[in-house]
């Protein structure tokens, strides 16, 4: 019959297991937890989760913003802010750019993505178009240049009496366009304002979508081609799943930029558009804060931007589970 030897401490002594937990605890083992680990989580509370915590408790006050004294008021300013039409209307638009958006870029960017990639000759290995190389650096260009920049060259091109724009249109015969105010109307403000983030992101996530499609294996693509696939249906069909992971973080990222859209508004259109028809809630939270002093309303503003932020990614998270997401990751 085989005995089990059960470790007994010495009296005076330390058992085995404090022992070997004593000889796994080195320095370099606490030194790299403290340096990869204590350090980055240190920061990451200083100056993201503080400074959140702090916006919360300002939210529910008066402050102004440039004296020390102010009055705890509740959930006023978030009372005030849904019952403000402007700021109503600046979350309407903010929402809609935040559903529009990446749904635009990222489709152009896959199909961009795919043609660069295997979206050439139909024998032979799998490759991209002739001059692939060239087509990406062309469409990562516009993503380069500073988004005031873009703002700026694109509020030209879009001038109604000596824009770019108007001026090619009019020249093939298009005279209705001659002095078109593409910004200055309700039904193209916004448009024309999504068109220019469009064109200065998406060739940054053609980017993330060449270099994930190089990394899947040529087999799979060559496999979907000899069975009859076309380029359509093995983007859809083998690109798109395989990449689910990819896309989902794409799109919560575009969703980020599609709220974070301030740039772009104040140089289009500082003032918020035709009625307020581009305007969203971070121009507003701004003029909010600096121009009216209200400090404390902002605050509730940008709480509320956050939490909008939040919810459009756990309804991306949501949405990739439910469409079976985690299953096709676990396989």
């Amino acid at each position: 019959m085989t005995t089990i030897a059960r470790t007994v401490p010495t009296a005076g002594g330390p058992s085995r297991a404090a022992r070997w937990r004593k000889r796994n605890l080195t320095f370099d083992k606490v030194s790299f937890a403290v340096v990869f680990l204590g350090v980055p989580l240190a920061l990451y509370v200083a100056l993201v989760l503080s400074p959140f915590v702090q916006a919360v408790i300002y939210s529910m006050t008066s402050w102004t913003g440039f004296d020390t004294s102010f009055t705890f008021v509740g959930l006023s300013n978030y009372v005030k802010a849904f019952n403000d039409d402007t700021f109503v209307t600046a979350v309407r638009n903010s929402v809609t750019l935040v559903l529009v958006l990446p749904i635009v870029v990222i489709t152009i960017a896959m199909a961009l993505a795919t043609l660069v990639t295997i979206g050439g000759s139909s024998s032979g290995p799998v490759r991209g178009v002739r001059g692939g190389e060239f087509y990406r650096i062309v469409l990562f260009f516009p993503y380069i240049i500073p988004a005031i920049a873009v703002g700026i060259m694109w509020g030209q091109i879009y001038d109604p009496s000596n824009g770019l724009l108007n001026g090619i249109l009019t020249s093939i015969g298009l005279k209705g366009f001659a002095s078109y105010p593409w910004l200055g109307d309700t039904r193209t403000a916004m448009v024309a304002t999504m068109f220019v983030m469009i064109w200065a992101s998406v060739g940054f996530y053609v980017v993330i979508f060449v270099a994930a499609i190089k990394a899947l294996p040529a087999e799979i693509f060559e496999a979907a081609r000899l069975d009859g696939a076309g380029r359509l249906r093995i983007m859809l069909r083998v690109t798109v799943p395989m990449l689910r992971a990819t896309i989902r973080t794409s799109i919560i990222y575009t969703g980020i930029f599609a709220l974070d859209a301030f740039v772009f508004m104040a140089a289009l259109n500082a003032g918020g558009g035709p009625d307020d028809s581009t305007l969203v809630i971070s121009q507003e939270l701004f003029k909010t804060a600096f121009t009216k002093g209200q400090f404390g309303l902002a605050c509730a503003m940008g709480v509320i931007l956050a939490v909008i932020t939040l919810l459009f990614a756990a309804a991306v998270f949501l949405v990739d589970r439910v469409t079976g997401g985690e299953d096709l990751t676990e396989e």
